[in-house]
């Protein structure tokens, strides 16, 4: 299983990365690829509740291709890691089939408590450079995550997320509709003509409160 595994990240550089040339020159030298290698024997190992290897071949792994994926993380097949410096990848994170992940990624957790604490991708998910997805909540399928978004809610299907924090741009290829929110002319006219009303109704408050204070002064003067 790990075995085919790893043959399917392999094609999956090929099919989705233009610069691969062939299988054998993606198996010895793509550090993405390498990342996931290491990663799905510490993972067998984790699974086993042998945490110390696992985490040594996982720290290997980190010195050798700067892509930290935590032996815990559950990762599907056909996963592609382009470039892949500085992705960070937690424990309880769980990655679908088909995903593509650029550099500079974070996949993480939000406090310290233990459990579930890092997001889950569905399938065909792309996550862009530099992009963090934080907390344990659900991104689902298909879904575009862009470069250096922050990501803090779920997702929703065939969704693309941009911005800090993140918010949909797009449902299934269709950009979502900005409310309107610019204030027109009129808009002053009416907010002035209130100001003005209230402004009239303070002055008017204040004249009777000063004329009873001035009755006040002459029954108390009697």
């Amino acid at each position: 299983m790990i075995f085919k595994d790893i043959w399917l990240d392999v094609k999956a550089v090929q099919e989705r990365d233009p610069a691969a040339r062939s299988a054998l020159e993606v198996l010895l030298l793509y550090q993405g690829v390498h990342a996931l290698i290491w990663h799905r024997f510490a993972h067998w190992f984790y699974k086993h509740n042998m945490f110390f290897v696992a985490r040594l071949i996982s720290q290997l792994a980190r010195f050798f291709t700067l892509i930290e994926i935590h032996p815990g993380a559950e990762m599907g097949h056909g996963i592609l890691i382009d470039h892949g410096c500085g992705v960070v990848i937690g424990e309880t994170t769980v990655v679908g089939d088909n995903c593509t992940i650029y550099q500079g990624v974070t996949l993480g957790g939000v406090g310290l408590y233990k459990g579930k604490r890092h997001p889950t991708l569905g399938n065909n998910v792309t996550v862009g450079a530099g992009a963090k997805i934080l907390g344990a909540f659900e991104v689902g399928d298909n879904c575009t995550i862009a470069a250096n978004a922050v990501l803090l809610k779920p997702l929703e299907n065939d969704t693309t997320a941009a911005g800090i924090p993140a918010r949909p741009v797009k449902v299934a290829g269709v950009p979502i509709k900005k409310e309107n929110t610019t204030v027109t002319m009129e808009h002053y006219a009416k907010m002035e003509n209130r100001i003005l009303e209230l402004e009239s109704e303070l002055n008017r408050l204040q004249a009777e409160l000063a004329a009873l204070h001035g009755q006040q002064g002459d029954a108390n003067g009697q």
